[in-house]
This record gives structure tokens, sequence and C-alpha cells, in this order.
């Protein structure tokens, strides 16, 4: 019995082309402000014309984020990435492909980041918080009341903390909050849009 033939080689522009969804995704879904024009243009697509890239790159951002708003399953996918090929100045079969491809890796870890984005409270990593007696007051009425003091610490996977610390007097008194933000500072220096195709 003949052994199975092996698949025929990628299309020659599929693997920048890869990379420039990967970068796109990285910038667009995953806040990374490394990935600029300049650095996917010029380690993916040196030979091209700024304008050229620049087209490129708003066409296939503009797919992307079509398919990515839509959560698009595969049957949604090859409809819309069809209809596509077909459009006076739309994408190739092999960039199709390509995409396709793409999104079927990156389509749960792009959902994921969308509906994080979409959040508008943070998450809470840690609380603390005592009950103390006011020894001192400019109203002696106010001496040995009870005093709350909470301190929540919010933040999103990946950023800095926002500490608040509302102190409660009383029922009959307003909550006082105090906050301030701490933010992150990662960033890193030595970054490789080839790196983007690499397996986790």
């Amino acid at each position: 019995m003949a052994a199975p033939e092996p698949p025929p080689p990628p299309p020659e522009g599929s693997k920048p082309l890869s990379a420039l969804l990967s970068g796109i995704a990285q910038a667009a879904y995953y806040g990374n402000a490394d990935i600029t024009e300049e650095l996917l243009r010029g380690q993916l697509y040196p030979e091209a014309a700024p304008e050229e890239f620049r087209a490129l790159r708003a066409k296939m951002g503009g797919l992307l984020q079509s398919i990515a708003s839509a959560d698009m399953d595969l049957n949604q996918l090859e409809a819309f990435l069809t209809a596509q090929t077909k459009k006076q100045g739309g994408i190739t079969s092999d960039q199709a492909a390509v995409i396709a491809k793409f999104w079927k890796n990156h389509r749960i870890k792009i959902h994921e980041s969308l509906i994080s984005q979409s959040r508008w409270d943070n998450v809470l990593k840690n609380m603390n918080w005592r009950v103390d007696l006011k020894s001192q007051s400019r109203r002696t009425d106010q001496i040995n009341t009870p005093v709350a003091i909470v301190e929540m610490e919010l933040g999103k996977n990946g950023q800095g903390l926002l500490h608040f610390r509302p102190v409660v007097l009383s029922s009959q008194h307003s909550t006082v909050a105090h906050h301030r933000f701490v933010p992150s500072l990662r960033r890193n220096q030595n970054f490789s849009v080839w790196s983007l195709m690499r397996p986790k």
C-alpha cells in the first residue's frame, strides 16, 4: 500500500500574512503597544511601499474586525470569506485560506479578549476591613463612634491595581472614598513578530 502523499507546501505569501494577522490581533485585542505599522512592515513586508502595506494592513484588520465582532463559526466564516473572494478588490483564495486557518486557531482567545475589554467593572483582587472607634473628633457626640475601614484592590489581569479605601462613619454619614492607581510597567523591548507564530 502506497504511503499517503504529504500535504502541499503553503503558498509563498502565507507565512508573512499569518504573522501580519497575529500582529494585528496583538495590537487590537491583546493590548500589545509594541506592535506598530513600521515594525510589521519592516519584519514582514520590507520590500512593500508604505502605502501598499498600509492598504493591506487596513484590509486585513477590517476583515478580522468583522469576523471577531460577529464571533463567526466555521460555516459563517466560510460564507464570509467566499463572498470576499468574489468582490472586486477583495481577497484571493490563498489569503482566504490563511485567514480561515488563523481564525480557527485564535477564535477563542480573541473572543475572550473582547469580552474582557467590554467589561465596565474590574476584578476584585483583594479586600481587607476593620472596625475602629473614634478617639478624637470636633463633635463630642462622634467620639467612640464605630468606624468601618475597607480596603479593596480592583484591577484586570496584567494591569495595575486601583486601591479604594472607603471610610464609613455611621449610617447617617456619607461614604468618603480615596483611591490611587498603580500602573503596570511591563514592556517587552525585544519583540519579534515571527515569535507570534510559535506554538504555545
